[in-house]
């Protein structure tokens, strides 16, 4: 950034996904899911500088491949992706009956005889109503501007599916229809990274959950044993689940620290109430990155989980 000084968006993010699986990457605004999203596709900024390795499918290095590889055979085709800001994603001289004309005839290979049909095929698919096709992305409202970024992602049936906030502007009833046909997507063979604020959705659909605070995954978690008993065991995630109205509706006192002047330790011994001088060094990661982790006992919330 300017004057020299670092953001550290992501730091030592380390995860897999099998085939077959959903992983819920859950938190606050401004953790880095979406970075972390961006980076796995090749769609940082300019300024921005990534190191790793993130392999798919045992042979292609997301990280270290060059724009033309990601290009030509990552994206859409091996790695699909529902963006956070469908609006700013597609392009505004062309309707969505062109996009997914595009989309169809150059990721999926549709025949141009079978095109019309396939369209038709492909907006069902995301609930995308059939006579909102000829419309422009500034005439489509929120909700259907996602929807249309849906049907664009599962196209390709991609191996794996990076789904960026994809229910942000619907109502409940869209929200499961959606998160449902994602997860009918995985199937048996492909892979889904939902990030979401909406953990009623992470919970209807996750096969695990892993938790970002301040740019760190802080806990990975089986979905039936977060949602349910014996519950989180980080604070932060357990305070997470207690600020829902379902639940406590407490929320977690403080704000969340600068990605530019992250503490030399936990990140969030400062809104902690379990932090001791050991928060001062950095918990080593064991599926839960804390000093003082929640006991594996019956949690403090309810054990139904709501949009389940």
């Amino acid at each position: 950034m300017r004057e020299g000084t670092f953001v550290h968006a992501v730091t030592d993010a380390r995860f897999d996904l099998a085939a077959g699986e959903c992983l819920a990457l859950v938190g606050e605004s401004g953790c880095g899911k979406s970075v972390l999203a961006s980076a796995l596709l090749g769609l940082l900024p300019g300024n921005a500088d990534a190191t790793g390795s993130a392999v798919i499918g045992g042979d292609t290095d997301l990280l270290t491949a060059g724009e033309h590889t990601l290009a030509r055979t990552v994206r859409g085709r091996r790695v699909g992706l529902v963006p956070q800001s469908p609006a700013a994603h597609l392009t505004p001289v062309r309707t969505v009956r062109s996009h997914l004309v595009e989309t169809l005839r150059e990721v999926a290979r549709v025949p141009r005889a079978e095109l019309r049909d396939a369209v038709g095929a492909a907006a069902e698919r995301a609930a995308f109503p059939a006579d909102h096709l000829d419309r422009y992305p500034h005439e489509l409202s929120g909700g259907l501007a996602q929807r249309a970024a849906t049907a664009l992602a599962l196209v390709g049936d991609a191996p794996l599916l990076l789904a960026d906030e994809p229910t942000t502007g619907l109502d409940r009833d869209l929200v499961d229809r959606t998160v449902d046909e994602l997860r009918r997507h995985t199937g048996d063979r492909r892979a889904l990274l939902l990030i979401t604020h909406d953990l009623s959705a992470a919970a209807r659909i996750a096969d695990r959950v892993a938790v970002m605070y301040a740019g760190r995954i802080v806990e990975i978690a089986d979905a039936p044993a977060f949602f349910g008993t014996p519950g989180p065991r980080h604070p932060y995630a357990r305070g997470l689940l207690n600020a829902l109205p379902e639940r406590d509706f407490t929320p977690i006192p403080g704000m969340p620290p600068e990605l530019s002047a992250l503490p030399n330790g936990c990140a969030f011994a400062v809104r902690c109430s379990r932090a001791t001088d050991l928060c001062g060094t950095l918990p080593a990661f064991r599926d839960v990155a804390c000093h003082h982790p929640l006991a594996h006992e019956a949690a403090a919330v309810p054990s139904e989980v709501p949009g389940a």
